[in-house]
This record gives structure tokens, sequence and C-alpha cells, in this order.
């Protein structure tokens, strides 16, 4: 018989399920020992798997993002910084987008909650015990190490030193892929166990379905400014250039994969009169290095998450996220979910989320996971056109 294989998003959606509805069937939580056990194991488990995650996400950054820029760093001149310049503006800009409308718009759909009441029941209980894993180094340093080694192995005077990365960069993806990916609905699942405690849980849910809907819209927004930016620059039209990268969006949509929908990207933006050296430069390094969807994903379910448990924000604070997650998730392209898992440690470390709001943050980013992914490579056309017509390929 063939085996079932269940995606990513089926596999935490029953976690989230599951440890709803046998959080619910549990009206004694905290005076039933089985119960008690059960849900002091989980919280066990995902005290641990927490630590090794903190431990594993420096060597994650430092690791992917050194091997990109080595792989792209000097090769390209004048049309790699005019694409870097513009894909990274554009992250950027829909970071800024997310939370100018989700200041104006999530307080009017959210009902505000104080964290503490938000944990709940579940604060009573505690794990048996857990393991202390201390980073190797904190996140700036590993960007900072990453930057370092990238470039110099970008200008050819460090083959050894490329090779170790290219190895330390697979063994951490085959880390990322076989033992966190796989751990991830277990790890959901118990601090869904945890959290079923308190009913608000379902209002958070209900919550996040609004926001989910802000976000699709602001998508379907950015696309088309995308597209009517580059329109004028490039002097097409936009709406027939936006409608010629569908195929590549309905297959992003399906793969949840920049890289596995390169080809049709490519093929796509080369229709839309970009030439071919051009296009097939600036879409393979945009599905490493533009994630103007991804952003909008974690902003703006960051900012609703605050707006939910009560923290203050301000511009100035999530400037400060922005710049740094745009940088990071440089680490993200071609490892499942990797977008959230650089980006956790600055949800923790610069919005201060503690972590249940990071669970909840890896479950939204999956469920919206091909959306984001759609997005970006979709945008990643109309970068195209920009370049190619800044770079003086096109007349």
């Amino acid at each position: 018989m063939k085996r079932i294989k269940i995606s990513l998003l089926g596999r935490i959606a029953i976690a989230i399920i599951l440890a709803l509805l046998l959080g619910y069937a549990m009206p004694a939580w905290v005076g039933l020992t089985i119960p008690s056990f059960i849900t002091r194991c989980f919280l066990t488990f995902n005290a641990i798997f927490a630590q090794f995650l903190g431990f594993v996400i420096p060597l994650v950054i430092l690791a992917l993002v050194a091997e990109a820029i080595g792989s792209i760093g000097m090769k390209a001149g004048r049309m790699l910084l005019i694409t870097l310049a513009i894909a990274y503006g554009s992250t950027v800009f829909s970071g800024y987008l997310a939370f100018l409308t989700g200041s104006a718009v999530f307080p009017r759909l959210i009902t505000p909650e104080p964290s503490a009441q938000m944990e709940g029941a579940s604060a009573m209980l505690s794990p048996y015990f857990t393991i202390d894993m201390p980073p190797v180094m904190g996140v700036t340093t590993a960007l900072i190490l990453a930057f370092i080694l990238g470039l110099g192995v970008a200008r050819g005077r460090a083959e050894t030193l490329r090779g170790l990365i290219v190895d330390v960069k697979n063994i951490i993806t085959d880390i990322i892929e076989y033992v966190i990916i796989p751990l991830l609905p277990l790890y959901i699942f118990g601090v869904f166990l945890g959290m079923t405690a308190d009913t608000r849980v379902l209002d958070t849910l209900v919550s996040f379905a609004k926001v989910i809907g802000v976000i699709f819209i602001l998508h379907v927004f950015l696309l088309v400014l995308q597209y009517v930016l580059a329109g004028v620059i490039a002097g097409k039209n936009p709406f027939r250039s936006l409608g010629r990268m569908l195929p590549a969006y309905f297959t992003a949509l399906g793969t949840a994969s920049s890289a596995a929908t390169i080809p049709v990207t490519l093929a796509q933006a080369q229709k839309n009169g970009v030439s071919e050296e051009v296009a097939s430069f600036v879409i393979p390094l945009c599905a490493t290095i533009h994630l103007s969807g991804s952003m909008l994903k974690i902003v703006s379910c960051a900012l609703a998450l605050m707006v939910m448990t009560g923290l203050g924000y301000d511009v100035s604070l999530f400037t400060e996220f922005i710049l740094m997650l745009g940088i990071t998730m440089v680490a993200a392209p071609g490892v499942p979910g990797g977008a959230i898992m650089a980006a956790l440690p600055i949800l923790k470390g610069t919005l201060g989320f503690d972590d249940p709001q990071l669970a909840l943050m890896i479950s939204l980013y999956i469920a919206m996971d091909s959306f984001g992914t759609a997005c970006n490579v979709t945008g990643d056309g109309a970068i195209a056109m920009v370049v190619d017509r800044l770079s003086g390929r096109k007349k």
C-alpha cells in the first residue's frame, strides 16, 4: 500500500485540533492526575525543544547567509547592486505597509487581552525539567560573521572555507528539515494543549482569521503596486505583465517553494520581455533575497499578537524589527519554514515574545506559507522588469 503523506500544514492543523479537543475534554484540568501528567510531559518536551531552537538559530543564520553571500556576492557588479537594493527596498516597504495598515485596522478587529490572562491556568503547570543549551553566539554576531565569511569567499580567496561553509550549510539544512520541522507539530500540540486551559484560545483563533483576511488583501495590493511601478519604469502594461506571471503565482501556491518555482518564474519573466541574460540572473537571486510576502505575514501577525496581548509598540520598535528581519530572512529560502525560523530570535529579542507567542507565530506562518511564497515569486517578475531597464539591457 502507498504510504499516505501529510503536508506540514496538515500535520500542524491536526496537532492544533487534537490539542483543542483533548484540552476541552478535560474539565477538571489541574485537578486530574493523568491530564496534569500528560500536559507536564509535553511542557517538558517544549522547554527542551525551545532551548534547542535557541541554540540552532544563530548557526542557521551563520551557515545559510554566509553561503548565500558567497554564491552571489561579487559576480554581477552593477546589476547585483541594483537587484539587491530593489529587493531589500521592496521587502522593507512591505514591512512598513503591514505595520501602518495593521496599526490602523487591527485595534478595531481585535479585542486586547493581557498576556497574563491569555496564559490562564496553563501557568499553573510547569515542565518536570529542562536542559540549558546556551547558543555559541548571539544572532547579531552570527549575522556579522556570516557577512564577513561570505564576502571573503565571494572574492575567491578562501576556497577551503567555501567548501566548509557549504558543508555546514548542508548539515544545518538537514537539521531543520529532518529534526526541527518534523517536531514542530508536536511542539505546537504541547503549546495548544496547555493553552486550552483558557477558553480565550478560540477567541484568539477567530481574531487571527480576520488578520489573515487583511494580510491577503495586502498581498493583492502589494503585487498590483509592484507591477504598476515596474510598468511605468519599463514602459509596459502593468496588468498584462501581472497576468503573465499568474502561472508562477499558482505554481508557488501549490509548491510553497520559491526554488521549485524558479523555472516557471523565469519563463514568465521572459514572456514579459525581460532579456534571457537578465532574467537568468535576477530570478534565482530574488528567490533568495526578495521576501516581501514573508515580511507582510510576519509583521502583520506579530503586530496583531501584540495588540491582542496588550504589548506596547511604536514605529521605532518596528523599524528595528523590520530592518533586521529583512536581512536575516536571507537565510530562509530553500529551507521549509525558514523565514519564521530566522525571525524567531528577533521576535523574542526585539519584540519580547515568549514561547507560546512564538508557537502561535509559527502556526500562523505555516498556515499562510503558500500565499507568502506566491507573493514573493510573483514580485520577482516585477523586479526583473525594472533591473532589465535600469541595467541598460533593454531600450
